[in-house]
């Protein structure tokens, strides 16, 4: 009796590894929905260290690096370096709540190099916010700024791209903004919230180190702010000392929410999550393993047309 021969059959070889490559295809990655290091303003104060001695420079630097070390983490801390007098550099950073440590850690590195560049040179004071974090510090009795104090502003146009008005855009928006104040005050002490209220979406967060009913004052102030500096712009983005306050009108829906109408209620309190579904890695081994089945396919089809020739 002759050896038996293992044929493969092509077609069921595709419909089997068929629902595993769509499989792969569908898999969820959570990624940052915008880069985070993307300088979004700079502070610096006017006057440089006072530091004959060198003290308060080397408290700077040590500062700086203990800031971007505990930035791997948590999401938040404030220091001082040096045993007082005016050599003394106090300081804190904060990402946006939703970062990873990782990505904290990418975010909060960056600005140490960024300094002496946007800044000039050691500076008595100097902030540096990028799209995903900020970095300030001070030399111990600068003058203190107070926590409502608006820092930056940046305001979207004030019309739809069709030229029409967004109509009870005023009422949304309010709407959204009491969420987002009941928001940071509700979530575990995050003081980190965003959502979508119907076709708004809005993010705030406050200063790591504040109270809840502070946090929410705080952000009670930033809504202020955004009606005084951005009227009926349909996207803002507002900085103040402690707190921040952005908020993205989008006509067909907010990008990932299941539809237009979908909305959290003011005062609800839900926190949503960002979250893409990245296929280009995870689709380029799917579209391999579909490759290596059409070669199957060719490879028997070939060996099934030299049979036929042969006469077997």
């Amino acid at each position: 009796m002759g050896a038996l021969k293992n044929h493969q059959n092509p077609t069921f070889l595709f419909f089997l590894s068929l629902p595993i490559l769509l499989l792969l295809l569908q898999i969820p990655t959570q990624t940052s929905s915008s880069d985070t290091t993307t300088l979004i303003y700079k502070g610096c104060a006017d006057q440089k260290l006072q530091d004959p001695s060198g003290a308060a420079s080397q408290n700077l630097k040590t500062l700086l690096n203990a800031l971007v070390t505990q930035s791997s983490q948590k999401n938040f801390a404030a220091t001082t370096s040096g045993d007082g007098g005016n050599s003394a550099v106090a300081g804190a950073y904060q990402c946006r709540g939703d970062l990873t440590n990782s990505d904290c850690y990418d975010c909060v590195s960056k600005i140490p190099n960024m300094l002496g560049k946007l800044c000039g040179g050691d500076v008595a004071a100097a902030r540096i916010q990028l799209s995903g974090c900020y970095l300030r510090y001070e030399v111990v009795g600068f003058k203190e700024v107070p926590k409502t104090q608006l820092l930056y502003k940046v305001c979207g146009s004030k019309k739809m791209k069709n030229g029409g008005d967004v109509v009870g855009f005023e009422g949304k928006r309010d709407s959204a903004f009491h969420m987002v104040e009941n928001g940071v005050k509700g979530n575990n002490g995050n003081l980190f919230y965003t959502g979508s209220y119907e076709s708004l979406y809005v993010l705030g967060q406050c200063e790591g180190n504040m109270g809840n009913d502070d946090c929410g004052d705080c952000i009670a102030s930033a809504e202020e702010q955004v009606k005084v500096q951005c009227g009926d712009s349909i996207s803002a983005q507002v900085y103040l000392q402690a707190c921040y306050l952005s908020y993205s009108f989008y006509p067909n829906g907010v990008p990932g929410t299941i539809s237009s109408s979908s909305s959290s209620s003011p005062g609800s309190g839900r926190h949503q999550h960002t979250e893409r579904t990245v296929a280009l890695a995870v689709g380029g081994l799917a579209a391999l393993g579909f490759l290596i089945v059409c070669l199957l396919f060719l490879k028997s089809a070939l060996k099934k047309k030299s049979g036929k020739r042969g006469g077997y």
